[in-house]
């Protein structure tokens, strides 16, 4: 199945807090969020928005590149937080659980190249690309899996 895409500029770190706070808003159990960009473009601050979002009582929430993962209890789900920038081979994210978590909770993976063959068919695709002005990104949404098309198409309703 071809893969669907979605564009949105975001104008700074509040716009890519917002939108993540909306894409938490329809997340649900088995969701996949791969986060791809170079270092500083937003992986994390849009993670840690989303999560925040989520949680019932607000925690810190710090970036998992030297735990490799982190984990949240929400209200309706479990989130995932994984960095694999450290991992060299993708049969260490076995190791990890995190295909279990693939399918019992929700899973936000930053660096996800490292999973190589091993990433979800059904995952959702966000790159971030840093732009001249250092506050502004395009976040570019991939998918092929239906079950993004409604809950994805809603974003670009603004």
């Amino acid at each position: 199945m071809p893969a669907r895409t979605l564009q949105i500029t975001l104008a700074d770190p509040e716009a890519t807090a917002t939108l993540a706070r909306r894409v938490g808003a329809v997340l649900r159990v088995g969701d996949v969020l791969l986060l791809n960009g170079p270092v500083g473009a937003g992986k994390t601050h849009f993670a840690r928005s989303l999560i925040q979002s989520l949680l019932p009582v607000p925690e810190d929430v710090p970036s998992p590149t030297f735990t490799l993962v982190q984990t949240y209890a929400t209200p309706g789900f479990e989130i995932w937080h994984t960095d694999l920038y450290r991992l060299t081979n993708p049969d260490e994210v076995i190791e990890l659980g995190l295909f279990e978590a693939f399918e019992t909770a929700v899973a936000l993976v930053e660096w996800p190249d490292r999973l190589g063959d091993l990433a979800p068919a059904n995952a959702l695709s966000l790159t971030f690309m840093p732009q001249a002005d250092p506050d502004r990104r395009v976040l570019d949404f991939a998918w092929s899996d239906p079950r993004w098309d409604d809950r994805i198409g809603e974003l670009s309703n603004d």
